[in-house]
């Protein structure tokens, strides 16, 4: 048993991709997981079974995590369930890519709610339970979007910066308190969002990574439990970025 298990977290966008691989990881490590979903239904309870048979505590609750009342009631709905959260992993995303002169205020709007918005839903939901017992954690998933921009972007890149400059503040109120407030930027990782991609991009894409392949969802989810370990409770404020070099 680690230092970890037992804690309760609660993982946003948990049915698929990213978010699914991060639930998984935390429950095969002991922590008792909620999986948020908003349309997934049965890929969040699959990903719960997976948990469960592992020997772990896991159930999957719904929730637009873009909506306040909402997340109200998944983080009642968790508490309920589960107890205090202790840990809370945002990463509900969504792509409207356009360029900016075309781009519909729509497409805007809805990948600032949904994608940073949430965040801010989230943190401000669990925070004051996290004050009380002088201990938690958030991890938020940002991209290297939010670190160097991305042409046809604007607005996710905006959302995943923003998450960064969020994550930076609420680390310097709660520092004190037992808390830490991390991002992860992932690079190209191969999900269903990216799998989209025309093959010219995505070769594109492979010849900027050093490394020489694209990352996994488990690549992320292995930081991620790292960030929210008892061994990173020195690591605050920061941005960790999983990209195989791309960036750097």
């Amino acid at each position: 048993m680690n230092a970890s298990s037992g804690r309760v977290a609660l993982v946003t966008g948990a049915g698929r991709g990213i978010g699914r691989a991060v639930a998984i990881e935390l429950g095969t490590r002991g922590y008792r997981v909620a999986l948020n979903y908003q349309n997934s239904e049965a890929a969040a309870a699959e990903a719960a079974r997976i948990i469960q048979s592992s020997g772990g505590a896991a159930f999957a609750v719904q929730a637009d995590v873009s909506r306040p009342d909402m997340v109200k009631r998944l983080t009642d709905a968790v508490t309920g369930e589960f107890g205090p959260i202790e840990v809370l992993v945002c990463n509900a995303g969504i792509t409207r890519d356009n360029l900016l002169a075309r781009m519909k205020d729509s497409e805007w709007d809805d990948v600032i709610r949904t994608n940073l918005n949430s965040v801010y839903y989230c943190a401000q939901a669990v925070i004051r339970g996290m004050i009380k017992a002088r201990f938690g954690r958030i991890a938020a998933i940002s991209s290297v979007s939010g670190l160097v921009g991305n042409a046809g972007q604007a607005n996710y890149a905006a959302a995943k910066a923003g998450i960064l400059g969020l994550i930076k503040s609420v680390a310097r109120e709660t520092a004190s308190r037992g808390i830490t407030a991390n991002a992860i930027a992932p690079g190209f990782i191969e999900t269903d969002m990216t799998s989209s991609l025309p093959d010219g991009v995505r070769a594109a894409s492979l010849a900027r990574i050093p490394v020489g392949r694209y990352g996994t969802p488990e690549d992320i989810a292995k930081a991620t439990a790292f960030i929210v370990s008892d061994e990173a409770s020195y690591i605050t404020g920061q941005s960790l970025t999983v990209d195989g070099g791309m960036t750097m």
